[in-house]
């Protein structure tokens, strides 16, 4: 196999990756190996993402300039990485805007990283998914040219953007990306939501679906376990911002929510 081959099959590339082809193909010698990928580099067959990272420079292609899959990036910044939150939206075609944070999770915090114009950052999985042992509850493989990429889905995405709406760009995006979902497994949304055990997400994630009874077909069933996770006493949604007090779940919830201030005519 060439390294032409190599890449060809695996667009973004961990050092690790390429030193076990090196060992292969040419040298177990470090300073071979290290040889050969400066060589690589200098010749723009590769291209360093950051350290320890590099992606695939098309023949002809130009290093500054050719494309590089940002969810690839993403997702080979850990070995156990879940891309997550709007990064996750955008993987399954259901964000309304289109970001330059990436954000995916892992079991080790990892520094954020910076290329071109793209931001990634990581977050820690969940407290009771790491407690448990279940770090990938949830999630599916995605293709990405050629590669699988391990992403939240949806049902996930549901639950943990209303753990952390910062992480989806503010509520109007969060509430209007998943809008455009025509069907949730209701079933895998509350069992996620359950195992997180955050009373203020099981409430967030009930009112949203109270919400949206009709258009997802939500049932008693479905929120009766949520409504029984639901603060004790009101809790803000927003800390710190102001709203109105649904008693149903003990939310005070912001007006943006509340009133759609988004479809009002200007």
């Amino acid at each position: 196999m060439t390294l032409q081959q190599l890449v060809s099959n695996r667009p973004v590339l961990t050092l690790e990756e390429l030193q076990a082809y090196l060992d292969q193909k040419h040298s177990r010698n470090k300073r071979s190996r290290e040889a050969l990928l400066s060589y690589y580099l200098k010749e723009g067959r590769l291209l360093r993402v950051r350290r320890g990272l590099y992606a695939v420079v098309p023949p002809g292609g130009d290093p500054e300039t050719c494309p590089v899959d940002p969810y690839l990036v993403a997702a080979k910044l850990a070995e156990d990485a879940v891309l997550a939150y709007h990064t996750a939206l955008e993987v399954h075609g259901k964000a309304h805007s289109v970001f330059e944070r990436y954000f995916f999770q892992s079991a080790r915090l990892h520094r954020p990283a910076s290329f071109r114009a793209y931001r990634f950052e990581c977050v820690l999985f969940p407290k009771a998914l790491r407690e448990r042992n279940k770090p990938f509850f949830a999630t599916t493989n995605v293709e990405r040219s050629g590669v699988d990429v391990r992403v939240a889905s949806l049902e996930r995405t549901l639950v943990d953007l209303h753990d952390r709406q910062d992480l989806g760009g503010g509520w109007e995006e969060v509430w209007r990306s998943l809008e455009s979902v025509e069907y949730f497994d209701l079933d895998l949304v509350v069992e996620y939501a359950k195992l997180l055990n955050n009373r203020t997400t099981a409430a967030a994630v009930g009112y949203y679906l109270e919400r949206h009874a009709q258009s997802l077909m939500v049932e008693s069933r479905h929120l009766e376990p949520l409504r029984k996770l639901r603060p004790k006493q009101p809790h803000y949604l927003d800390r710190g911002k102001g709203g109105e007090l649904v008693g149903d779940w003990n939310l005070i919830v912001p007006k943006q929510l509340t009133e759609r201030v988004w479809e009002e005519v200007v």
